[in-house]
């Protein structure tokens, strides 16, 4: 008895574990595969699928109650897809929601009242299991799953207030067999699409985490060579000879502790998907007082250039040497841009901002570099994107969203070309009595 008690036990926290980890705790995709291009495509699809099925079903084949004016509407919003302030961050929560309730209107809800609006006949039929799947396509498969059931139930009632006569919802059960094995069909196919793109990036993250572990070794023997440095610098030679000694070491040393700051990003980035969800205070002024003063510097110019300022504390929860590391590649991201400008930089060229903003804390790491075009700013966050050619892993600032992201935070990015980027990380607030 007490082994099947284990055994039951174990089984129920594997099987909470999982759906914590696959459904729950799992980061949403209000727009999959999101991109400038994808977009495009799904506005320009929508917006002729609407004019031409309207002509299909107003002049050729005539369904009651379609009309010109819906149709041209459900055109309209479908330019939603394009609008600037959608495309310019698409990973933002207003692109999220627009994209969302724009979606949401034209697939479930419409579809479902056209349904009822029209006696569901077979065309409707038809069109309202084709318009689930689709959803599934667009979004992701959690918030399809719900956005579905709520657009079937809003357009019943719609459909109930707008019929002229008394609206039957007593259908035949074949009916209900054809709408429920179409949500469910959406669904598998959702969950499983979700399962092989994690699967896919999980595979590729771990593979470079072994790789980047492997480059310890010849690390080690570098390491020992600035040693080696360091130790003649303090023999019996000229004072020229052993500054130069001592610089070569120190520069040795700093590249080695570069690479192994990387290497830890790496192998952080082959959990990915699987990150701590700590739920331990981090003080911010702390944390970001820390980066920056251990931050390998390459040079003193480096370190004069940055600038902190605290203008309100805060506290968050979250795993602290992952937060270290986020703010060390937004540090070295700011750094690598000011170094590809033509000016020398200057003292405060690269400022680290704390405070507070909307009752959420606020870490804001400003530069004076390069900038990030427009085209490229809605996709850096994605994994193997780089817009350092040839320099970059792409894996930097996926790293950073999905730590971010798990902590119930938001990063987001401010850029200008030539003018400089703003990278900002809000953060829910916690006190020490929660």
């Amino acid at each position: 008895m007490a082994l099947n008690r284990l055994w039951l036990h174990s089984v129920r926290t594997r099987f909470w574990r999982w759906l914590a980890d696959r459904i729950v705790d799992a980061p949403l995709e209000p727009i999959l595969h999101p991109s400038q291009g994808r977009l495009g495509w799904l506005a320009a699809f929508t917006f002729l699928g609407h004019l031409i099925f309207g002509g299909i079903w107003l002049f050729w084949l005539p369904q009651p109650f379609d009309s010109v004016w819906i149709r041209v509407s459900l055109s309209l919003l479908a330019l939603a897809y394009i609008l600037p302030a959608v495309t310019r961050d698409l990973s933002s929560p207003k692109s999220n929601w627009v994209f969302g309730i724009a979606t949401w209107i034209q697939l479930p809800l419409f579809f479902s009242w056209m349904f009822w609006m029209n006696d569901a006949n077979a065309a409707w039929l038809a069109s309202l299991s084709a318009a689930i799947l689709v959803y599934y396509h667009m979004t992701d498969w959690r918030i399809a799953a719900g956005g579905t059931l709520l657009g079937l139930a809003v357009g019943a009632g719609v459909a109930s207030l707008t019929y002229p006569g008394e609206l039957h919802y007593a259908l035949p059960m074949e009916q209900y067999v054809v709408i429920s094995f179409s949500y469910l069909m959406g669904l598998m196919l959702g969950f499983s699409s979700a399962n092989l793109r994690r699967a896919r990036l999980i595979n590729m993250l771990s593979t470079m985490g072994v790789m980047a572990h492997e480059l310890r070794t010849p690390l080690a023997t570098v390491n020992l060579m600035g040693d080696v440095l360091a130790g003649l610098a303090t023999s019996d030679l000229p004072e020229n000879k052993r500054k130069r000694l001592d610089e070569l070491g120190q520069r040795l040393q700093n590249l080695v502790r570069g690479m192994n700051r990387l290497i830890d990003t790496q192998i952080s980035n082959a959990q990915l998907m699987r990150l701590p969800r700590e739920s331990s205070l981090i003080d911010a002024k702390a944390l970001v007082s820390e980066v920056v003063s251990q931050y390998p510097y390459k040079t003193s110019r480096e370190r004069e250039c940055v600038a902190v300022t605290i203008q309100e504390n805060f506290a968050f929860s979250g795993s602290r040497p992952l937060f270290a590391q986020v703010l060390t590649n937004l540090v070295k991201n700011a750094l690598h841009s000011l170094a590809a400008t033509s000016k020398v930089i200057e003292p405060g060229d690269l400022r680290v901002d704390v405070g507070l903003h909307h009752g959420k804390g606020r870490i804001a790491i400003s530069d004076e570099g390069m900038g990030i075009p427009h085209d490229r700013q809605q996709r850096i966050f994605e994994p193997f994107f780089s817009t350092q050619s040839g320099a970059g892993s792409g894996l930097g600032l996926t790293f950073c969203r999905n730590v971010v992201e798990a902590a119930r935070g938001h990063i987001s990015v401010h850029s200008e070309p030539n003018l400089g980027a703003v990278f900002i990380i809000d953060l829910p607030v916690r006190h020490p009595t929660e």
